[in-house]
């Protein structure tokens, strides 16, 4: 088969800033180890790209949610430093972790009893502090299928971290409360914002993931944390738009004038939602607004700023998470989640 010609859009990744971003963290963590939260392709940028970049930069532990996930990530970390987040439901997916090496986080007392009825060994336990998600309550500490686990980091996660909320007092002294009724080597309970919430919550591993890739949950990372990766798109057309002549789907916009615009081959099967409606692009210091709707493959933009970007050119879309936020109405996670597996 012919090789497929280049991409005409592109997802650029800054490897300095993750790296930095992974450091940052790990200085605000203190004493604590920082590890990485890896699942969901590191947040929409990639694993084949972002794993070994946090490596040279001295992570050592990270988490994922699937096991659908794990093959992608030994393919950078050995077995022992990677953790699943959603447990073993049945003798197979014990079986695989097994196989593999990599550790189960224990959600359940079901899922304590089909790890340790299909041979046990080292895994990690969830505990439900408040959030009222995955993990087991306090009070079922103390049932023999936990106490015969071999639990090398005991965790729960922190439901109001990017708040100034009482609930994560409640959480934390729930937690400490828990820690010495299970054996275990490490404990762990902050994620990025919990990192922020200063050193009662950092425990012995702290477990970043948002901050890693550029997101801001607390203003004490702001001027910190830096943007890790942002779209770019080719424009597929330049073309003239006469006085009065609407645009896009549902022609919810009509030109004022006579004006100069671009296709750009981005969309919302690229994760870039309706809601960016009314935001722009750029190129250098020159904002591009988008015209109309955005479409499943395109997007029409304004060059009147740019009257030399011809055909084949490239503009990119800021996308600085909190202001991306802002403007869309998104959350950060579902800004980097969403973007889709076409770009380069």
């Amino acid at each position: 088969m012919a090789e497929a010609p280049p991409a005409t859009l592109r997802l650029v990744l800054d490897e300095a800033a993750l790296a930095t971003n992974w450091r940052t963290l790990d200085a605000m963590s203190g004493t604590a180890l920082t590890g990485a939260a890896v699942k969901a392709d590191c947040y929409g940028l990639g694993v084949a790209r972002c794993l070994p970049v946090l490596l040279d930069a001295g992570c050592r532990n990270f988490f994922v949610a699937h096991w659908s996930e794990v093959e992608a990530v030994l393919a950078h970390v050995p077995a022992a430093q990677l953790s699943v987040l959603h447990g073993v439901l049945n003798p197979a997916q014990a079986a695989y972790a097994r196989a593999t090496g990599v550790r189960p986080v224990i959600d359940s007392l079901q899922q304590a009893q089909v790890w340790t009825e299909t041979g046990g060994g080292r895994c990690d336990l969830m505990i439900d502090s408040g959030i009222n998600r995955l993990g087991i309550g306090p009070a079922e500490v103390a049932d023999p299928l936990i106490q015969r686990l071999e639990v090398e980091v005991l965790m729960s996660h922190l439901a109001c971290a990017d708040e100034d909320s009482a609930m994560n007092t409640r959480q934390l002294e729930t937690f400490r409360a828990v820690v010495p009724q299970v054996a275990h080597r490490q404990t762990s309970l902050a994620n990025s914002a919990g990192i922020a919430l200063g050193p009662d919550y950092h425990c012995d591993l702290t477990r970043p993931g948002l901050a890693l890739y550029g997101g801001v949950p607390r203003p004490e990372f702001n001027d910190r944390i830096r943007q890790v990766g942002w779209p770019e798109a080719a424009l597929l057309q330049v073309r003239n738009v006469p006085a009065g002549a609407t645009v896009g789907y549902n022609a919810t916009f009509t030109a004022p004038g006579p004006m100069r615009v671009g296709v750009v081959s981005l969309g919302y099967a690229d994760g870039i939602l309706r809601s960016w409606a009314g935001a722009h692009f750029a190129s250098g210091e020159r904002r591009l607004s988008i015209l109309g709707r955005v479409s499943m493959d395109m997007i029409v933009i304004d060059l009147a700023q740019a009257p030399d970007l011809r055909e084949g050119d490239w503009v990119s879309l800021p996308y600085h998470l909190p202001d991306a936020a802002r403007q869309t109405a998104l959350s950060q996670y579902e800004l980097l989640t969403v973007l889709g597996r076409r770009f380069r």
